[in-house]
């Protein structure tokens, strides 16, 4: 037999011959069905972590499946290369972030040309490429025209490390996102788009997305979060204007007993004036906390009293306003109507500070306790004036028609999501295209003058943007004016060059237009891959950027994505010790030696330095913190990329948690060393194993196979099941027996094998396929198809019982009747023994299964 399997040399050739033919590369062609396969594109951290070993072979495998169905395939890859990483390791290094994001551009690249992905490099991009954000800046003077986009002072969530403003969905638990310190309020004049407005076709556009999984799309729902309501109004004593609330509960408008306002409010401004300095104090402190949403519902709620009062729209009566910690300046009206019976914030809030607490709402004849808590469910009014004994639903349509009546109130959709804070005080981001005049109006940088171009040869040193004060970019003659004018320092959200990518990948050098025809010709993406994290910033960012893109005229779809499928964690073990105060110190897996019993699990453990025993954790995403990251470079030297893929989609199906396992990865590379050897087998005409099994019975397995395999791989994306059963089949085609038709049996099954396992182990395969003779590159060749006429099996075997206990097991003809049946049956040896001559009583058959002889 000819040289073992050695998975260096098989994969330098097979990278060799793609990047020689240009396999990969695509071109529009309406005489087939085009598919466009996207994986998220990756942040140039500088190393590729599992988690984008496993993202990156998952579509890659959805890839080259579709190409061998006849699809014209897209599947390009880029960076997501602004951001604030890049701006903190420059810092840190004392270098401009251009020369740290290139640098780990050219490394990362390799790593994943090393994995054989089918991209197609030419189509490459870099957000941090001029010729990239000139068109996000473009579209941005669009919105900007259109109303979309503009500049106001707002409450902003700060993040004191990373000194930027941070979006409400990026701020987790009260932390920024990236840094994870404490996020504080405060206000700041900013970007805005008005995200807003595309609201109602967001919620709704979600029903056209079958492709979506469920828990994503309520995800969304429950982001955008639309509300059905009235818009109250309360006149306030010495305010020109009234105090406006929405609230989705107008039944329970007769019990308000205060309303509460956020501490930014300008009734609070109003208030302090009047000199309560420990009113100043609380308000100081409120305005320096979080304006994390899910950090503030969870805090102790406290307020205080503004000594001014507002009058009740229906009775007429005088309700104090409170400054309280829980309203948000940025959600709604920053005001809301406090109804202590019928809300727990409200009643948590009504008892700490000694407030009336009056019921309106009767849902169970008078059994709630409102010494327990608010009585939040619907039901009957109960002191309600003229509203006494209406049902909750009846309440609703019956009062705001009374305030519309009376011009106090109206009825009003609200939405959870609000308007998309673009605005970054860093400097590695894409510039904002716009011109400060002298005067202080704000002037849209035109076309013919874009893009702006960020310097690249600054080095931040954590002092603020370098763009602030640097001449060279800020000043500027307006177009409009001709005067000396100022550019805007701020930088777009990261977020804002990752909602659009998707579609300029569909048009490469195109340098005349943000998008041409090429870019309907493949949108929307077929399939979609990425972290579900992302479900609330960066996929409805992309459907919102998309629909504005479909309004401005350049594309004609309503969504970007058809399918998306979250890919799961790749979780690992953590081993560390820990100290008498409680800190634990983390040991990476190669500075551990461990030893396993025959169930794998972990019988000793110790730091290989010292010998000494190390506890085993619990199984954890893989990460830095914890030291449990695999290297993706030492798994492929170790077993080669093709295993490393294989395991990666055998271990788990891919939208659940895979853990990784060293003996998972030696498995996936035994199995290719089996599968070599067959092939090998194969094409010097030697039996691979014992000849135990006929041909017919393994092309009707090979036939089965095929039909199973592609099942998984097109309708149920269950991978690890295909392999599963491709694993079964190399298996048996082991015992085929080589003589006669059992040679051809042999090939035939080598070449769809091959065919098959091509997705999942792409080197192997084409070094195998060209050991096999085949002229047409296998990248080329067609899917193998399944003969179903070989699946009707000519004959069964059927277990039988007598008087429910298991005697035998006979072959029979697959068409055979219940007579012919129990003749077979019954001349079995071992069953004329337990039947004995005895008279038979029933013969039951359960269809190619068993038969049960009753006596």
């Amino acid at each position: 037999m000819s040289q073992s399997y050695d998975p260096a040399a098989v994969e330098s050739a097979a990278q060799s011959y793609w990047q020689e033919q240009a396999t990969f590369s695509v071109q529009e062609d309406d005489t087939r069905e085009k598919f466009y396969c996207l994986s998220m594109f990756p942040y140039p951290s500088g190393h590729l972590h599992m988690g984008h070993v496993r993202n990156y072979t998952l579509g890659d495998v959805i890839s080259r499946f579709k190409r061998k169905r006849g699809f014209n395939v897209l599947q390009p890859m880029g960076w997501d290369a602004f951001g604030l990483p890049a701006e903190n390791a420059a810092i840190q290094n004392k270098v401009p972030p251009a020369d740290w994001t290139y640098a780990n551009i050219d490394h990362m690249r390799q790593q994943l040309q090393g994995l054989g992905l089918a991209y197609d490099w030419q189509r490459e991009l870099a957000t941090c490429k001029p010729d990239y954000y000139r068109w996000e800046q473009w579209l941005f003077t669009q919105m900007i025209e259109r109303g979309l986009a503009y500049r106001k002072t707002a409450v902003v969530n700060w993040d004191p490390v990373d000194q930027t403003v941070l979006a409400n969905e990026q701020v987790v638990d009260g932390r920024g996102w990236r840094s994870g310190a404490l996020v504080e309020r405060r206000e700041i004049e900013q970007w805005f788009i008005r995200i807003t407005d595309y609201a109602d076709e967001l919620l709704d556009g979600l029903e056209q997305l079958p492709g979506w999984p469920d828990a994503v799309k309520t995800m969304q729902r429950n982001w955008i979060g639309r509300s059905v309501g009235v818009e109250v109004q309360f006149t306030v004593d010495a305010a020109e204007q009234p105090l406006t609330v929405f609230t989705t509960r107008p039944d329970t408008l007769m019990g308000v007993t205060y309303l509460a306002v956020a501490p930014e409010h300008p009734l609070v401004d109003q208030a302090m004036a009047q000199g309560d300095e420990a009113l100043r104090e609380f308000v100081q402190s409120c305005r320096s906390s979080t304006v994390s949403e899910a950090v503030i519902e969870a805090q102790e709620k406290a307020g205080h009293a503004l000594g001014i009062d507002a009058i009740h729209p229906i009775t007429g009566e005088r309700v104090p306003v409170w400054v309280a910690n829980f309203v948000l300046m940025s959600y709604g009206t920053g005001a809301v109507m406090s109804v202590p019976a019928h809300d727990q914030r409200d009643w948590e809030f009504a008892r700490a500070y000694g407030l009336p607490i009056k019921p309106v709402i009767d849902p169970d004849h008078g059994e709630s306790d409102l010494d327990a808590g608010a009585i939040t469910d619907k039901g009957t009014l109960i002191d309600s004036g003229p509203y006494t004994g209406l049902t909750s639903a009846a309440a609703f349509e019956r009062i705001a028609d009374a305030l519309e009546k009376d011009g106090k109130g109206r009825r009003r959709i609200n939405f959870r999501l609000r308007d998309w804070g673009v605005s970054r005080q860093r400097y590695w981001g894409c510039p904002i295209p716009v011109i400060r005049e002298a005067d202080g109006s704000l002037t849209p940088v035109p076309a013919e003058d874009l893009p702006v171009v960020l310097p690249e040869d600054l080095a931040p040193d954590g002092s603020g943007s370098p763009l602030k004060g640097h001449a060279p970019f800020t000043d500027v003659i307006s177009p409009k004016t001709g005067q000396p004018a100022q550019r805007e320092t701020d930088t777009f959200d990261t977020f804002f060059e990752s909602s659009w990518y998707y579609a300029r990948f569909c048009c490469p050098g195109l340098d005349t237009a943000m998008l041409d025809e090429r870019a309907n010709h493949w949108l929307p993406v077929d399939q979609y891959i990425g972290g579900v994290e992302h479900a609330t910033m960066h996929l409805i960012y992309s459907r919102f950027f998309h629909k504005v893109m479909r309004d401005v005229g350049l594309v004609d779809s309503d969504e970007p994505f058809k399918r998306y499928l979250p890919q799961g964690m790749v979780l690992a073990e953590c081993f560390y010790r820990e100290s008498a105060d409680g800190k634990k110190t983390y040991f990476a897996p190669d500075e551990v030696e461990i030893e396993r019993d025959d169930k794998g699990r972990v019988i000793r453990a110790v730091a290989t330095a010292d010998g000494a025993a190390v506890s085993v954790g619990a199984l954890e995403k893989m990460s830095k913190s914890k030291r449990n990251g695999v290297d993706p470079q030492s798994a492929i030297q170790q077993a080669g990329a093709d295993a490393v893929r294989l395991f990666m989609m055998f271990a788990a199906p891919p939208d659940q948690t895979l853990v990784w396992s060293d003996a998972g990865l030696e498995g996936a590379s035994r199995f290719l060393g089996r599968y070599w050897r067959l092939v090998q087998a194969v094409v010097e005409g030697q039996a691979p194993g014992q000849g135990q099994v006929a041909a017919d019975e393994a092309r009707r397995k090979l036939h089965e196979t095929i039909g199973k395999v592609t099942d998984d791989m097109d309708r149920r994306q269950s991978f690890n099941t295909a392999i599963a059963a491709m694993m079964e089949l190399t298996n048996l085609l082991y015992k085929v027996d080589a003589r006669g038709e059992g040679a051809a049996v042999l090939r035939e099954a080598a070449l769809a094998l091959t065919q098959m396992l091509n997705p999942f182990a792409p080197h192997i395969t084409h070094v195998c396929w060209q050991m096999l003779g085949e002229p047409t590159p296998i990248e080329d060749a067609a899917w193998p198809e399944c003969d179903e006429r070989l699946l009707v099996a000519d004959s069964v075997t059927l277990s039988v019982q007598v008087n429910g206990k298991m005697r035998a097991r006979i072959d029979a003809p697959a068409d055979a009747d219940e007579a012919q049946l129990q003749s077979i049956a019954l001349a079995d040896e071992n069953v004329a023994r337990f039947v004995d001559g005895k008279p038979l009583r029933r013969f039951i058959v359960v269809p190619g299964k068993l038969v049960n002889i009753v006596v």
